[in-house]
């Protein structure tokens, strides 16, 4: 990690520094990782611990804020993955807007890949659910299974994937980009359990109202921060989840590369500042080096790191805690809501993934990346059977009888465990035996996507 100084003249006092394998260790993919899975072994030790009551008992706090007649009270649970995780969609979104404008979604050869690849992992996971739970009060959680965990996906290839794990990377992030955009449509359509058209209405006006900015050419943040507020609000009341509002906004946010007299305006008041240097200067030379990075750029640098390491964290935080005494554990082994989760997911994905994409391959419709193998790429599927984050997401949406809430959970708990270890275990495997970096005499590699989810230098 090349280390960018940091404008500014010096503290007079030195600040004791942090290590700088800290540091890297923290701006990769592992560490987003890292603090999710802290959440969620300090969620399940709290639960099982003789505090349990409070565990239950924050969570369920009720906190809020009234202006007048008008308010809005949610216990502490519903403000983290209602308000809390929209910042966690709003981030999915700009990545797949990131994508799709100048990423790796605009070739079709690219992404046909792993695109019918994440479409396997959609559809098979759900089969095998329903195999399980089909007419039952249960079928419901089909959705469940449905979603791959990008972070604890990427963080886990980065610890324990292959050696040269570039290219694999690239073809992963590609298909839990799409496989995203699948559960998020899934969440929308199948999870929406009543409409309030008034507020719906008004929700479509706030969209039309940042699709009129983007035409106007409108580049500061701030108008499309107060729409996103607005958005937010008015899904909520909607009774549609107000987590889309997030998603929303981050497709519609504007991602296009900037004209290039607005990169040189920059030099010129640049120009200007190193020879007048006065606060109207800097704030000049300020604006015209934001006018020349597109918004979505800027808003992703912003939330990224707080999605990262305190959003999605503090989601597994509250979501994972799930008592696990021995009838619980017990009623679980025997659930077919656990086994079809669990089964969903490993074996789901394993099949629906490898299987869809060695189909698009030998259909001549897209290739593997790089020199990625047919062993990497089974490793990969078995790796996406990680499906935390969206998975508890949607068993809260699917179900609201507590024991079922409670043996889904232990079912996505378990199946994104055994996911994790045998996936790691086969691209350990794989990688030993069969190299994944390239020769010199085959070129250089395919460009890689940016890596918004690293904390920004310092």
């Amino acid at each position: 990690m090349v280390t960018t100084p940091v404008p500014g003249p010096p503290l007079r006092v030195r600040l004791p520094a942090v290590n700088p394998a800290v540091l890297r260790f923290l701006a990769n993919e592992a560490g987003s990782a890292v603090f999710l899975l802290a959440g969620t072994v300090l969620a399940l030790v709290w639960a099982n611990s003789p505090w349990a009551h409070t565990y239950t008992s924050l969570w369920s706090t009720t906190a809020g804020f009234h202006l007048g007649s008008l308010g809005l009270d949610l216990d502490l649970h519903h403000w983290v993955n209602d308000a809390a995780m929209a910042v966690f969609f709003l981030v999915v979104g700009l990545e797949i807007n990131r994508e799709v404008t100048s990423g790796e979604l605009r070739s079709r050869r690219t992404v046909a890949v792993p695109a019918l690849g994440a479409l396997g992992g959609l559809v098979v996971p759900a089969l095998i659910y329903l195999a399980f739970n089909g007419g039952t009060a249960a079928a419901h959680g089909w959705g469940i299974v449905m979603s791959t965990d990008t972070a604890f996906l990427v963080g886990v290839l980065a610890l324990f994937g292959p050696a040269c794990p570039d290219r694999l990377r690239l073809f992963l992030l590609t298909l839990a980009i799409v496989d995203d955009i699948g559960a998020i449509t899934v969440m929308a359509v199948f999870y929406t359990k009543h409409v309030d058209v008034a507020a719906l209405v008004l929700a479509g006006v706030v969209v039309v109202a940042i699709l009129a900015m983007r035409w106007l050419g409108v580049w500061q943040l701030a108008p499309y921060v107060v729409a996103a507020i607005g958005l937010w609000f008015a899904v909520q009341a909607s009774g549609v989840h107000p987590t889309l509002a997030g998603v929303l906004i981050g497709l519609l946010v504007p991602s296009r590369r900037s004209r290039h007299e607005l990169v040189e305006d920059v030099v010129r008041y640049a120009e200007r500042l190193a020879h007048d240097t006065s606060a109207q200067g800097e704030h000049l030379t300020e604006l015209a080096a934001r006018a020349a990075v597109p918004p979505s750029d800027r808003l992703q640098r912003v939330l990224h790191p707080w999605s990262a390491y305190a959003v999605v964290p503090v989601f597994g935080l509250a979501n994972a805690g799930v008592r696990l005494d021995l009838e619980t554990l017990r009623s679980a082994a025997s659930s077919p809501v656990t086994i079809g989760i669990a089964v969903a997911l490993l074996a789901g994905n394993t099949i629906g993934i490898f299987g869809a994409s060695t189909v698009a391959i030998r259909a001549g419709l897209g290739v593997l990346p790089g020199r990625v193998r047919y062993g990497h790429l089974l490793g990969g599927a078995v790796l996406a059977g990680i499906g935390f984050t969206i998975s508890l997401f949607i068993v809260d949406l699917a179900f609201t009888d507590a024991t079922l809430v409670e043996q889904a959970k232990i079912g996505v708990l378990t199946g994104s465990l055994i996911a994790a270890v045998l996936g790691s275990i086969l691209l350990r495997i794989f990688g030993e035996r069969l190299p994944l970096c390239s020769p010199e005499s085959d070129g250089p590699p395919p460009s890689l996507p940016p890596r918004p989810w690293l904390a920004p230098a310092t």
